[in-house]
């Protein structure tokens, strides 16, 4: 679908009364980018990338000092840094495989990608009482390595693996998630495929590798309801985690490695699964911590586009992305029940791909974070747009992002978090009238009745 050539970029809307203040964190040119409630760059961390970015109290961030060359992997991050406001290296991780690509100097790499958190806060944003530690913990993280796993297919793999570490850098648990592939539940027609072509990506300077089920998010549960009524699957060490390419979404015991919880890849299993609906290619799948709105739930960036294994179809004749939807949805929802509490989806016209001008759709990256005040952040990642909305879903503040079209994913930290600055002056912003904006030097309005003429016989 085409975009207008120019539009508006910067805070297009923000409502004080409404809106929850903080500093806004996101990944931008050249490095971590944070902002403040007016779109206004209030730091730079140059030469930080990330998957995400993220913010730790006392104005430090969290990401990665690179990626490894495109020609040699995909996504893999060279090392993982906590830095402080000065950019000053107070934390690093790397040590997790020694690599030696041609032409390349060999080093060690951390090669992680997507997501992690620090001991102390499980998803990563803000939550009252859940902080980031700074100076010591463990940090947990998805990483990738390489394997053939002839349960999964007779190809190359580039596979996902869970890593947590000490203060000190020691590999101190992990989990592989080939291992675990008859645990996913996949049907005959899936398996077929994923044998014959586990989402193989080419990689110009070595072996093209499968990457099956493309894990995008991690986050612990952290203490909730269901544990406390006896509910062992979601206790608090617990992991949650996403696969892109499947569909699926599950819980791993921390203490097994098993999957002790799981939606997908077929949600048409249960009455309950069918209510739901169908996710396809999720993000940022994550259990609102204790001390939010919405504690306990479920929330779950439901892309939509494509994804997911069967059978060879008419529409999809090799197998993959097997579901599609032309629109996504910020979904909130019991993992007991599957009962939707909250959902926030934008769709007009017939679902056949043909009428989306008017839809929320980022088939690609995105994310949603449960703010204090009961909002919600939104990243729709295609396209660079962040903003937030009511539990009413109105949209009370929006940050069009001036500097990419592709933006992984966003959060929302408060004032406190960043002493050096403290509590910015900040104005609200009105949007104006769509029919009323113009460009300067373009035309004035015209009443229409001043050059209207009748038809004639």
């Amino acid at each position: 679908m085409g975009r207008p050539s120019v539009h508006p970029t910067g805070v297009t809307i923000y409502d004080r009364e409404k809106a929850y203040p903080g500093y806004t964190i996101l990944p931008g040119p050249g490095g971590a980018v944070l902002t403040d409630m007016n779109g206004r760059c209030v730091r730079l961390w140059k030469g930080v990338a990330g998957m995400p970015v993220k913010l730790l109290p006392g104005g430090f961030v969290m990401g990665s000092s690179g990626e490894r060359s495109m020609k040699f992997a995909f996504q893999d991050g060279l090392d993982l840094i906590q830095a402080d406001w000065e950019g000053r290296i107070v934390w690093s991780f790397d040590r997790n495989e020694y690599i030696s690509d041609p032409g390349e100097e060999a080093r060690w790499m951390a090669r992680q990608h997507h997501d992690y958190q620090r001991e102390g806060s499980e998803t990563g944003y803000y939550c009252p009482g859940r902080e980031p530690l700074t100076y010591s913990g463990n940090t947990i993280m998805l990483t990738h390595y390489n394997c053939v796993n002839p349960a999964v297919s007779d190809k190359p793999l580039m596979d996902d693996r869970v890593i947590e570490v000490d203060w000190g850098g020691k590999v101190i648990w992990e989990w592989k998630a080939s291992l675990h592939f008859e645990e996913f539940g996949f049907s005959e027609g899936a398996r077929e495929t994923i044998r014959r072509d586990p989402n193989m990506q080419k990689i110009e300077g070595g072996e093209d590798v499968g990457d099956w089920l493309h894990i995008n998010c991690l986050s612990l549960l952290g203490p909730n309801r269901f544990y406390d009524a006896g509910d062992v699957r979601f206790a608090p060490e617990n992991l949650i985690m996403g696969g892109r390419e499947a569909n699926v979404v599950f819980i791993v015991g921390k203490k097994t490695g098993k999957i002790v919880w799981k939606i997908g890849p077929d949600y048409s299993e249960t009455p309950e699964l069918r209510r739901l609906g169908q996710l396809i290619g999720q993000h940022h799948a994550h259990m609102i911590q204790r001390g939010l709105p919405g504690e306990g739930n479920i929330l779950v960036f439901d892309n939509g586009g494509y994804g997911g294994y069967s059978y060879p179809t008419p529409e999809c004749p090799d197998g993959r992305g097997a579901a599609r939807r032309h629109y996504s949805r910020v979904l909130e929802f019991d993992p007991v029940t599957l009962e939707k509490v909250w959902e926030y989806v934008i769709t007009f016209g017939p679902d056949n791909g043909l009428f989306m001008a008017d839809r929320f759709f980022s088939a690609l990256v995105s994310s949603a974070q449960r703010l204090p005040n009961g909002n919600t952040l939104i990243t729709e990642g295609l396209g660079g747009r962040i903003f937030e909305v009511t539990p009413e879903k109105q949209v009370v503040w929006e940050y069009v992002v001036p500097f990419m079209s592709l933006l992984y994913r966003a959060y929302r930290y408060p004032y406190r978090w960043v002493p050096q600055l403290g509590e910015p002056e900040e104005v609200p912003i009105v949007p104006p009238e769509n029919g009323k904006f113009r460009v300067p030097g373009s035309v004035e309005d015209v009443e229409p009745e001043a050059v209207a003429v009748e038809l004639k016989r």
